[in-house]
């Protein structure tokens, strides 16, 4: 998460704050709306070790509860790119860009019962971030991945 986008969860906390669960709340107020990870970039915070502070839960789902407010058009901040992106993370390198996939336990019950393809999936944050042509290209490469693969 960049600079402006710590800024802006910490501008947009106060409107959105009544919408996320109580534990949610204790671990920004503990914490503070974004912390720094091991990795030293900026995250949202987390209830424990795993779960986000802005998360809400329906059922065994988990949703995002910065996006719940954009959408209720509460805030006109959707939410932080990595936030969009995940399970999928960014590290940027001096040559070149790396997206790896996290898997979490959090999760578990999407994989289990997904039917799509994680940059199908991903598909409007990957081009929020590397715009649609990289995107398009992308799609090229994991069609024929996928027609070259033997079952």
């Amino acid at each position: 998460m960049n600079t402006s986008e710590v800024k802006i969860l910490e501008e947009i906390y106060p409107k959105i704050k009544h919408l996320l669960r109580p534990e949610g709340v204790s671990a920004i107020e503990a914490k503070g709306t974004s912390v720094k990870d091991f990795e030293n970039d900026n995250v949202t915070s987390l209830i424990g070790d795993e779960e986000c502070a802005y998360s809400l839960k329906e059922g065994d789902i988990y949703l995002c509860g910065i996006e719940k407010a954009f959408e209720a058009g509460i805030i006109d901040f959707r939410k932080p790119l990595s936030c969009h992106l995940f399970p999928a993370k960014v590290k940027y390198y001096s040559n070149f860009t790396a997206i790896n996939y996290q898997e979490l336990p959090i999760c578990a019950t999407a994989q289990k019962n997904g039917n799509i393809y994680l940059y199908e999936f991903l598909k409007e944050p990957l081009i929020r971030a590397f715009g649609s042509e990289l995107y398009d290209e992308l799609c090229i490469a994991a069609k024929e991945i996928q027609k070259n693969r033997c079952f």
